[in-house]
């Protein structure tokens, strides 16, 4: 435990321009050759729309003001072709355009994505992991696409086809991308062998209180059948929130209640002290508000003055979340928010808009986007009520909670998971909680590619921290799915 910690800081996200976790190719450029592809797809098919998405259009075109707004954030975008810090050109040029493409990826899972280094070997380049995200990277850094997708009625209507699209990730139609090539040479099959020495590799960079892994194969990693053609995996969302065999991530100082563990693999995006009840989340710095966060909840303002620890989670790694302490779980729910929405100063307003948007927007998306919430009463009363919140970005269409109300949890209990995406998690403390946290030399922010493992220790009670008494509130039922 005698890493380097860290006391805390400003929440100040930085201009780097990256793709964090790797839900998206680096190079823009095998983006673009997949919406080519994708395109091509669309023209041999010419599907009918499915439902959710014909009544998007109709939606859309029975609206005069969304609909000048959906025009408006495509033509926009391509007209910034020539501007663009990237210097590519978006692929999708008009709304009827993306109709067609989003009505292609209802029926296709994501794909895992080669680049040639320069010494000519091949390396990971991302997946497509969000895929309509790709579609949406420039119109949604416009100024109409602000308005588009800060629109509830759009966020409803992206809910439920993004619920289409989950259906056909959970059917073992979607099990192609785990063995088979796709058309084009950027892309190769989920469990070839060298998809899965990047996944063996991105469990042994991670580290924490026990040091960097030293696995040798996936299933050594992951419970799994090599044995089967799918190696057990039933659809490609099971693939995706596949479970750690047990002992990969062995809990940090299990019996000490002062102890708390990290709940996501996943790198730091920022520590902040002193957090306001309400702030104006939506300007430069997206300064964390935690009325917003915690979507006005009779807790919330029980964590006015406390601490946020932010971290972004990994596309090769897992996506399931552990509970951070041991405790009792007060409350947890769903609630429901925007899918494509990020800050105005990460867009075309500025002189360098985010290159992968919406990521360099995670603070805002605390108070705007799809978000689980669970409650925890620690055991340890010197940390008391603490909050998990597993935030929700892009297509992230589900956020299951495993746990209900009354449930005691240990350290490092299952709380829940991200399907068919996932992007980041907060840990919210009270004020009266003073705590040291653990980076283990990394620094954070959107730019950090480093996870830090699950179960790992990542904070720890400060000694002599007086808890404050607990108001008495009303329980809520506990909400599963979004």
């Amino acid at each position: 435990m005698n890493d380097d910690h860290a006391k805390g800081s400003a929440h100040q996200p930085c201009a780097f321009k990256s793709r964090p976790g790797g839900w998206l190719p680096e190079d823009p450029r095998h983006t673009g050759n997949w919406i080519r592809k994708l395109k091509n797809v669309a023209a041999q098919r010419n599907l009918e729309l499915v439902p959710p998405i014909k009544e998007f259009k109709d939606m859309v075109h029975s609206d005069p003001k969304l609909y000048a707004n959906v025009t408006e954030m495509f033509s926009t975008a391509f007209l910034h072709k020539q501007n663009t810090p990237l210097g590519w050109q978006p692929e999708v040029q008009d709304f009827n355009e993306f109709l067609k493409l989003l009505n292609v990826i209802m029926t296709t899972a994501p794909e895992c994505y080669v680049s040639s280094s320069s010494d000519g070997t091949m390396q990971a380049a991302g997946m497509i992991g969000f895929p309509i995200n790709a579609l949406l990277d420039w119109p949604m850094a416009t100024n109409a696409g602000y308005n588009v997708f800060a629109n509830a009625l759009v966020n409803q209507q992206f809910k439920r086809i993004l619920k289409y699209w989950a259906q056909f990730l959970e059917t073992s139609d979607s099990l192609y991308v785990l063995v088979n090539r796709a058309s084009d040479e950027g892309s190769i099959a989920w469990l070839s062998d060298m998809a899965k020495s990047w996944i063996v590799n991105a469990v042994n960079l991670a580290i924490g209180a026990n040091g960097g892994g030293q696995f040798h194969s996936f299933e050594e990693i992951f419970k799994s059948d090599p044995k089967d053609l799918y190696y057990g995996f039933r659809s490609w969302d099971a693939f995706f929130v596949r479970e750690f065999v047990d002992g990969v991530r062995p809990v940090s100082e299990p019996d000490d209640d002062n102890v708390i563990i990290n709940a996501c693999e996943s790198a730091p995006y920022a520590l902040t002290r002193g957090v306001s009840l309400l702030d104006k989340f939506w300007l430069k710095d997206q300064p964390y508000s935690l009325e917003n966060m915690l979507n006005w909840d009779e807790y919330s303002s029980q964590f006015a003055g406390g601490t946020v620890y932010q971290a972004f989670l990994s596309a090769l790694s897992y996506h399931r979340w552990h509970s951070p302490v041991t405790g009792t779980v007060k409350k947890a729910l769903v609630v429901n928010g925007s899918y494509y929405l990020g800050n105005e100063y990460q867009s075309f307003l500025v002189d360098q808009p985010d290159a992968a948007g919406p990521n360099n927007s995670q603070g805002f998306l605390t108070a705007v986007a799809t978000r689980a919430l669970i409650f925890i009463e620690a055991d340890n009363p010197a940390i008391g009520l603490m909050c998990f919140i597993a935030v929700g970005m892009a297509e992230v269409s589900s956020c299951e909670i495993t746990v209900r109300l009354g449930d005691h949890v240990r350290k490092g209990d299952r709380l829940g998971m991200f399907h068919f995406g996932g992007s980041s998690h907060c840990l919210c403390f009270r004020h009266d909680v003073e705590l040291e946290f653990y980076h283990y030399g990394l620094t954070p922010g959107p730019g950090q590619t480093t996870n830090i493992q699950i179960n790992t220790v990542i904070a720890k009670v400060v000694a002599g921290t007086t808890p404050l008494p607990v108001a008495g509130t009303t329980p809520h039922t506990c909400c599963i799915l979004a």
